[in-house]
C-alpha cells in the first residue's frame, strides 16, 4: 500500500496476502522494470493486487472490484479512481510483472500429504482446455474463434495446458496460446518443469513417440493410455501380465486390462492399454498402474474450479492480447494460491487427505477475508491456517468414493442434437473389478 498526494491507495489480497506479500510483488516489479519513479494515484504494486482481486470477483467489473477492495479500509482517505484511470493502470503495468510473479508462486505445494507421492514419485498430470476470450478486434487478431458445424463460436478461444501435481491439484507449469497450437505442441514445451522423481499421467492424444522420447529425456517417469490399436510389438513377456515393447529406441511396458464397473444399473466393461517407463513388475504390479491411471481425472476437477468456480464460465474481461496475458496469469496466481491455502489447512491435521478440501469454501472465504482486508489492517493477526484453513476444516468434504455417470451433451450445438427431457442425470455408487489381459499381440 502507498500514499499517493495525500491519498490511500489500497492494494492487498486479504489474507492470502501473506501467500502474495507485499515485498515480493516489488521484487518482481524492480526485476521486470516496473518500479516507478513518479509518485502516483495507482501504483504498479495497486495494479497488481487489482488483477488478483478481479479473479476473486469475476463477476464484477473493476470498479466494483475497486470497491471490495476499499470497504475494508473505512475513515481512511481512500483514492476513488475512474474505471479510465483502472484500465491505464493495468495497461502501464503490462503482462511481464504478473507473468513473472506466477513463475515465482507455481510448483508443488508443500505436504507432507502421502497422496501426493507413489512409490515416492511426486504424481502429476498433463491435460490441455480452452478458455472464452472478449471478442474485440484486438482480441480477434491473435485468438480466432473457433468453427463447427453451424458456423462459428461467438467468442474468440485460447488453449490453455497446465501440469499440476495430482494430490494437491497445484500448478507446476502452464501454457497458453490460440487454439490453432495443438495440446502436443504446448505438453512439449511443458516438459521443462519434468524431473527425476516425477511419474506424469496423460491420456492417450499424449502418446506420440517424439513426445514420450522427449518426457523420457527429462529423467521423468510416464505412464500414458494408447490406444488399444496401435500397434506394438511384444519384447518380452512378464510375470504379471504386463509384456515389454519398444516405441522408437526407447522400452516401454504395456498394460492391458479389462475395467468392469458394476453399479445399480448394471455392468459396463471397457479395455485400457497403458504404457510406461516403470518396467519392474515387483516393484509396481500391472493392476496397481491401472488403479493409479484414475489419478489423471484430477486435472478435470481442477479445470472445473478454474472455469465454473472461480469464473462461473464467464468471458475472460480483457480486450487486447497483453489484457489476455495479464488474466491469465493473475487467474493462475489466485487458483494456486487458494491451493497453497488449503493444503496448509489439510497438513495441519496429519493423515487428512487433501481432497476433502472444499475449493468453494476456500474461494468464498477469501473474498470475504479481502472485503474485510484481513491480514492487512495493522490489528489483525493471521496464522499459517488462518481463516480460510479454519473454514475450510470446518468445511471437509466426505472420503471420496467410487461413482459414475454415464456421459452425455448437456448443452447441445442443435435442437436436433437434443437427447430430450428423460436424460439420467443421477450419479450411481460403483464398485470396480481389474483383470490383467494377457494375451500378448
Amino acid at each position: 500500500m502507498r500514499v499517493a498526494a495525500g491519498v490511500f491507495a489500497p492494494g492487498h489480497l486479504g489474507e492470502l496476502t501473506r501467500l502474495v506479500p507485499f515485498e515480493m510483488v516489488d521484487d518482481v516489479l524492480a526485476a521486470t522494470g516496473r518500479t516507478q519513479s513518479r509518485v502516483r494515484l495507482l501504483p504498479a504494486r495497486v495494479a497488481v493486487y487489482l488483477l488478483l482481486a478481479g479473479c476473486l470477483f469475476a463477476e464484477l467489473g473493476y470498479r466494483q472490484v475497486w470497491s471490495k477492495l476499499t470497504s475494508g479500509l473505512r475513515g481512511l482517505p481512500i483514492a476513488s479512481p475512474s474505471g479510465s484511470a483502472l484500465r491505464q493502470a493495468r495497461q502501464r503495468l503490462g503482462p511481464r510483472p504478473v507473468r513473472a510473479l506466477f513463475d515465482l508462486l507455481r510448483g508443488p505445494t508443500a505436504t507432507s500429504a502421502p497422496q501426493v507421492r507413489w512409490h515416492g514419485l511426486l504424481l502429476s498430470v498433463i491435460d490441455g482446455t480452452t478458455l472464452v476470450v472478449a471478442d474485440s478486434p484486438s482480441n480477434t487478431s491473435r485468438y480466432t474463434k473457433h468453427r463447427c458445424a453451424n458456423g462459428s463460436s461467438g467468442y474468440p478461444q485460447l488453449r490453455l495446458s497446465a501440469l499440476l501435481t495430482c494430490g494437491t491439484r497445484s500448478v507446476i507449469d502452464a501454457v497458453f496460446d490460440p487454439v490453432s497450437v495443438g495440446e502436443l505442441d504446448q505438453a512439449r514445451t511443458l516438459t521443462r518443469s519434468l524431473q527425476p522423481g516425477m511419474l506424469l499421467l496423460a491420456d492417450r492424444n499424449y502418446a506420440a513417440a517424439d513426445l514420450l522420447a522427449t518426457i523420457a529425456a527429462t529423467g521423468a517417469h510416464l505412464l500414458i493410455r494408447a490406444k488399444a490399436n496401435r500397434r506394438l510389438a511384444s519384447v518380452a513377456r512378464l510375470a504379471d501380465g504386463s509384456w515389454l515393447s519398444k516405441i522408437g529406441a526407447l522400452t516401454f511396458r504395456v498394460v492391458e486390462a479389462r475395467i468392469s464397473i458394476t453399479t445399480t444399473a448394471g455392468t459396463h466393461t471397457g479395455d485400457y492399454r497403458l504404457i510406461t517407463t516403470l518396467l519392474d513388475p515387483h516393484h509396481y504390479p500391472a493392476a496397481d498402474l491401472v488403479r493409479l491411471y484414475h489419478q489423471r481425472w484430477e486435472i478435470e476437477t481442477a479445470y472445473l474450479e478454474l472455469k465454473s468456480t472461480i469464473l462461473g464460465g464467464r468471458v475472460l474481461r480483457a480486450r487486447t492480447p497483453d489484457g489476455v496475458d495479464q488474466e491469465i496469469h493473475a487467474l493462475l496466481i489466485v487458483y494456486q494460491v487458494l491451493r497453497t491455502a488449503m493444503a496448509d489447512a489439510t497438513d495441519s491435521q496429519p493423515g487428512l487427505d487433501p481432497d476433502r478440501a472444499s475449493f468453494t469454501t476456500a474461494l468464498t472465504t477469501a473474498r470475504d477475508q479481502l472485503v474485510h482486508a484481513a491480514g492487512v489492517i495493522a490489528d489483525t493477526v493471521i496464522d499459517l491456517v488462518g481463516v480460510i484453513g479454519e473454514r475450510v476444516l470446518a468445511n471437509l468434504l466426505p472420503d471420496r468414493r467410487i461413482r459414475t455417470k454415464a456421459r452425455m451433451i448437456k448443452r447441445s450445438n442443435s435442437k436436433y442434437q437434443a437427447r430430450g427431457p428423460h436424460i439420467d442425470r443421477r450419479t450411481y455408487k460403483a464398485t470396480t473389478s481389474i483383470n490383467i489381459l494377457t494375451n500378448a499381440p
